[in-house]
């Protein structure tokens, strides 16, 4: 595995060592768990060369978030992604990403970022698409792998690749999660032990909504009551958000028509968990 720090070095390295080669590319920010390096061992399968990223990222940050305390283990991360067939480690710093003065980003509008983290994150988007953005040209990727707990991140990606002409796939893949249904996440390791005691509860009211669905009701108020009476059980945290939105647009919803994601945040003392999962329609024919 190469393990490379420059802008400049990466792309000549790609050049020289791997032109014409279908490249896999899996953006992280580091920490990696079992999710991450089944985004990895996917992209491993299907490409060429595989570069993982390890940044993490300042401008999707807001005020008062926690940029500071992300946990970070790049030693860790080297062995890790090695391990699972990475073939160069991109570690760059901040100001390799974005340089003294710099000034240009990719603004996110519209429907798409309107509900759930874009309400709650203000500019979080604008953060996750500008950066992207830049690894996308970096590295010029054939596939991107992203992992469908950050379905509204998956969303974005994927609008701002289609608007912005970029030749490159968005692969979807599925959450990773622990034996109690925890989605596997970085901040994971920042939760208190009773508060880790009740993150659970989380997928287990996203996955009573599921069975609701499953017996026909199909009306998101209902829905959505059912959802919320499930996370108050969660008494070391607060919801941020639970909603019910249209899977591809992500604009809300009065009745599941189409494939709809159910979506949650809860704010515990120091970290802030998301999950979601989707509902799926099933359409019948004559």
């Amino acid at each position: 595995m190469d393990v490379i720090y420059s802008v400049t070095d990466l792309k000549q390295h790609i050049k020289e060592n791997y032109n014409n080669m279908r490249i896999g590319f899996v953006p992280t920010m580091g920490f990696l768990h079992e999710g991450h390096l089944s985004l990895i061992k996917k992209a491993i399968l299907e490409n060429d060369l595989v570069v993982t990223t390890v940044f993490v990222n300042p401008t999707q940050f807001g005020q008062g978030e926690d940029f500071e305390t992300y946990p970070r283990d790049l030693q860790s991360d080297m062995v890790l992604a090695k391990a699972a067939g990475t073939h160069i480690f991109f570690n760059p710093s901040s100001e390799e990403i974005y340089p003294l003065n710099s000034s240009t980003i990719v603004e996110t509008e519209g429907d798409i970022v309107a509900n759930l983290c874009g309400t709650a994150r203000p500019g979080h988007f604008k953060g996750v698409a500008t950066v992207i953005t830049k690894f996308f040209n970096i590295i010029r990727p054939d596939r991107a792998y992203f992992g469908e707990k950050d379905a509204q991140q998956v969303a974005v990606i994927k609008k701002m690749a289609a608007e912005l002409f970029f030749d490159v796939s968005i692969v979807e893949c599925p959450t990773v999660r622990e034996s109690d249904g925890l989605a596997k996440s970085s901040r994971n390791s920042n939760l208190l032990p009773e508060e880790r005691s009740q993150a659970p509860l989380i997928f287990k009211a996203l996955e009573e909504v599921k069975m609701e669905f499953l017996n026909g009701n199909l009306d998101t108020t209902y829905l959505l009551q059912i959802l919320r009476y499930n996370l108050f059980k969660i008494t070391h945290g607060e919801i941020d958000y639970a909603d019910i939105v249209d899977k591809k647009n992500l604009v809300k919803i009065d009745q599941v028509q189409s494939d709809a994601l159910v979506a949650v945040a809860v704010k515990f003392k120091n970290v802030r968990l998301i999950d979601n999962i989707t509902l799926k329609k099933e359409v019948t024919s004559c």
